[in-house]
């Protein structure tokens, strides 16, 4: 047959016009949710029923796991117990309508192994209902591929969502008042968190974890997260907004992170960890840290706004060291850590480091006690300051000095507004020496003082 251009259009109308004229019944004949999978109410689920529909949602969530197709389900509540999730299960709502309430149980979800399994548009409600300890709302162990993407997650009496060995995606969650953590990763096996939401929670925000120092690559990108509670207390374990223990190569990149009672991440024994381009305003210790036996990390061009520390990389006794701290706004330090720190304990301090570090390009601002700091008594090795700027601080920049202490480049530095000196020697947090720029200023064998512009 013969199909020249205006042939076909004429049967693309006639088409187009058939179609338009069909009955209204005709058109509807297909259910939307045809498209998707199977409809949920088929297996005698009932929206906004008050009686606990937890065993036909498992016999409709395992067949049509077994028929490997989504199951939908229609706006409405359903309360429900604990349902556990097959490999293949697909649960679909529509976002903003479909609601879950959790009558009790160890978890609403739970898959054990359960791989290619994914929620999504589901608001899932807590009800407030305590959970065990290490369990989460949705619970997932040694899943492949497990996808949790654009629900609501609310008033967890656990944590929100509780990873173990999992790859997978979470993203584009709003996760609010959860008793513990929004998001806990045990030992990821390829894990992207992302464009989620974390509203308030008693623990921590997002937890990135290993039983074991190790590899784990998890990508934790452009969330939101604000009103993180040290509930249980602690010196730190607790009220960040990001924690990553043990963990290597995990890049945290790109977050809105407020009012924090810790830190907006806290990397602790966590190798090859990328701290880039976040926002932070209002934590009340440590902004960004990288802390314990660590070798690698770089943190650069955040923007922090009101912390007792804008970054620390520190405890080079416990084999912390290697370090890039990078083109980073810093400013407006508090001059107190919170209680539970110890008491003696420096605040008021914009960029801390021991060994093995490049400090560069970065601005700081207001900062009560030091600009930057090397060196903690003899733990300072090999820390070049260069390039930087840093304005209205009690010292501007402070370098070990005690016997046993590294070497240390301080050069091409803007300095003003520090009344008690541009560069000052300390013993540990004790200043005692003068202005080490100052003409006829007393000189040590390790601290290489370049050129450096002062304004007193």
């Amino acid at each position: 047959m013969n199909l020249n251009r205006r042939h076909f259009i004429g049967i693309s109308a006639t088409g187009l016009a058939g179609a338009l004229a069909m009955p209204t019944r005709a058109m509807h004949a297909a259910p939307l949710t045809s498209a998707l999978g199977r409809d949920a109410t088929q297996y005698g689920i009932h929206p906004g029923s008050p009686d606990d529909q937890t065993r036909a949602l498992q016999r409709a969530i395992d067949e049509a796991a077994r028929a490997r197709v989504p199951l939908a389900l229609p706006s409405g509540v359903y309360r429900t117990s604990m349902l556990r999730l097959q490999s293949g299960t697909q649960l679909v709502g529509v976002r903003g309508a479909t609601k879950l309430v959790f009558n009790g149980g160890a978890s609403m979800f739970q898959g054990e192994g359960a791989d290619s399994a994914g929620i999504a548009n589901v608001t899932l409600d807590g009800s407030g209902i305590p959970l065990p300890t290490r369990r989460g709302l949705v619970h997932c162990l040694g899943g492949r591929d497990i996808r949790i993407t654009d629900c609501e997650i609310a008033n967890s009496g656990g944590n929100g969502i509780w990873l173990e060995n999992v790859s997978g995606d979470v993203s584009g969650n709003i996760i609010g008042n959860t008793a513990s953590t929004a998001i806990v990763s045990f030992d990821a096996q390829g894990l992207s968190v992302s464009r989620n939401s974390i509203l308030g929670t008693n623990d921590n925000g997002i937890e990135i974890l290993r039983s074991a120092i190790g590899d784990d690559g998890t990508l934790v990108a452009d969330n939101r997260i604000e009103d993180i509670k040290a509930g249980p207390g602690g010196s730190g374990q607790y009220g960040n907004a990001i924690n990553a223990f043990r963990a290597g190569n995990v890049i945290v990149r790109g977050n809105r992170i407020r009012n924090c009672d810790y830190s907006a991440v806290r990397g602790n024994s966590a190798s090859n960890i990328q701290i880039t381009g976040n926002s932070v305003s209002d934590v009340r210790e440590v902004a960004l840290y990288s802390e314990f036996s660590f070798e690698g990390a770089v943190i650069a061009d955040n923007t922090v706004d009101g912390a007792a520390f804008g970054v620390s990389v520190c405890n080079f006794n416990e084999g912390g060291r290697l370090a890039v701290v990078q083109g980073n706004v810093i400013r407006n330090l508090k001059p107190k850590r919170p209680i539970g720190t110890a008491p003696d304990d420096d605040a008021g301090i914009g960029i801390y480091v021991e060994a093995d570090s490049s400090v560069t390009g970065n601005v700081i601002e207001n900062a009560p006690s030091f600009g930057i700091v090397a060196g903690w008594g003899k733990y300072l090795r090999d820390v070049a300051i260069t390039g930087n700027v840093i304005r209205k601080a009690f010292v501007g920049i402070g370098v070990s000095v005690t016997p046993g202490a590294g070497t240390a480049l301080v050069n091409n530095n803007m300095i003003s507004e520090t009344p008690r000196g541009a560069v000052v020697g300390l013993d540990h947090a004790r200043p005692v020496t003068g202005d080490l720029t100052a003409e006829g200023a007393e000189r040590f064998a390790q601290v290489v003082i370049g050129t450096n512009a002062v304004r007193r």
